[in-house]
């Protein structure tokens, strides 16, 4: 069972890397928004105490934060395997993940954009570009076809969503050429395709695909 927001990227992550491991499963939506955010309730609270999604119920028992999620579920189903065998490779793909999961993300997520009143959006694109500025010179070193040479990997994942926010905030992508290929070839992926935010089950009529 997901526990996921459609806009979230870090239940779109989690929704791509079950995706492409062929893991079906039961999704209930959380709003992150609605009723003042689903997130705090009582029982949502009983499921994952930092009131935020993803959560993943598997193989009898509950686990949040994406990368966490994506970490077992390679280490308990590891084909199509998500980190390269080359312990270089692998460390490349963990580098980029954290980046975009610790320096990027968590800056212009929701809780922090509610503080910052009519800032909102020059926050969020001052936060990304910063972050994209050396994201695309790591890439320039590490990418093949996708983040780390050829092979899809936990960093890919993590990419995506993040250039999806990037985009509703009006980031300008022209600086950034090898993010911008790499997400392009992702996004033709039927992975990445069916976990995409426009094609949840909460995803609103407006915004469908």
């Amino acid at each position: 069972i997901l526990y996921s927001y459609f806009r979230s990227s870090c239940s779109w992550r989690v929704r791509i890397a079950l995706a492409l491991k062929g893991i079906s499963y039961d999704l209930v939506p959380v709003n992150l928004v609605k009723n003042g955010g689903q997130q705090f309730s009582a029982e949502f609270k009983a499921l994952n105490p930092m009131q935020q999604v993803p959560v993943l119920k598997i193989d009898g028992i509950t686990l949040s934060q994406s990368l966490a999620i994506i970490h077992y579920l390679e280490e308990t189903r590891p084909n199509p395997r998500l980190l390269p065998q080359d312990p270089k490779k692998r460390a490349q793909v963990r580098m980029i993940a954290d980046h975009i999961v610790s320096g990027i993300q968590p800056l212009q997520n929701l809780s922090i954009l509610k503080q910052m009143g009519d800032k909102k959006p020059e926050w969020a694109q001052n936060c990304i570009a910063t972050g994209f500025q050396a994201l695309e010179q790591i890439l320039q070193h590490t990418a093949g076809h996708y983040c780390v040479g050829d092979e899809v990997s936990m960093a890919d994942l993590c990419l995506v969503p993040q250039v999806a926010n990037a985009e509703r905030f009006k980031v300008d992508m022209g600086p950034y050429p090898t993010i911008t290929r790499i997400n392009k070839a992702l996004l033709e992926l039927e992975a990445f395709k069916i976990s995409h935010p426009s094609q949840q089950p909460d995803t609103p009529a407006d915004l469908r695909a």
